[in-house]
């Protein structure tokens, strides 16, 4: 499906719903007995898109998150978690980090497609990206997104056409797509966000000491 401005306007009363209910709901800390592990050779299997990663490629520990952009509990975990995470893990090469889009609604997947135009060539303009709408959230994920969905990249480099050029872009949504669906069909990825600690699975924002814990336990192994 293509998404159009006219897609948009349809979308986003449903997307302003969503964001009440799970603004709400609260999605509890999983412990290890009770996840889901699955093994690195499928998990890592390339999929449509390219990875996108930050950190260590031979890293010891590979966190990958699967999130939505109209998220608030994925959000929250941006801004109160991760920094920490990148800090004591990223940064100094003890953790790969992936991040893997799971759209909830077309406003989300429009959000990823722009990231995905931004960081074409260079991944770190997709995380910077990523990073400031998870931070505005509030400010575009509303009933008329397009207005500040569109100064928003222009921010980043975009201009209206550009702009246009990459929400047109079909085969990229497909991409998205394919990550989601698979997601769902061979991880049981039920709601975002949702972790992957070296293969085994821990759904809702987690807190920096719930990360600290099961990474140091599989650093120290």
């Amino acid at each position: 499906m293509r998404i159009t401005r006219r897609q948009f306007c349809q979308s986003t009363a449903v997307v302003g719903l969503s964001l009440t209910l799970l603004s709400t709901t609260a999605i509890p800390f999983a412990t290890a007995q009770g996840a889901t592990t699955i093994p690195d050779a499928e998990l890592m299997k390339p999929d449509a898109l390219p990875e996108m990663s930050m950190g260590n490629d031979k890293a010891t520990v590979t966190v990958i998150e699967y999130a939505s952009m109209t998220c608030p509990h994925c959000a929250h975990f941006q801004e109160a978690t991760f920094p920490e995470l990148k800090k004591r893990y990223i940064d100094t090469g003890k953790v790969r980090y992936i991040f893997r889009e799971f759209p909830l609604d077309t406003l989300a997947a429009a959000a990823f497609m722009l990231a995905r135009c931004a960081g074409e060539k260079d991944s770190s303009r997709y995380f910077a990206l990523i990073d400031t709408m998870f931070r505005t959230q509030r400010q575009w994920a509303v009933e008329k997104p397009i207005p500040p969905l569109l100064a928003i990249a222009k921010q980043a480099g975009f201009t209206e056409q550009s702009f246009n050029a990459c929400l047109a872009n079909q085969k990229m949504l497909d991409g998205i797509e394919s990550i989601r669906q698979r997601a769902v069909d061979k991880f049981k990825v039920q709601s975002t966000p949702t972790f992957f600690i070296n293969g085994t699975s821990y759904p809702g924002a987690l807190e920096i000491d719930e990360m600290a814990k099961v990474i140091d336990a599989q650093l120290k192994t």
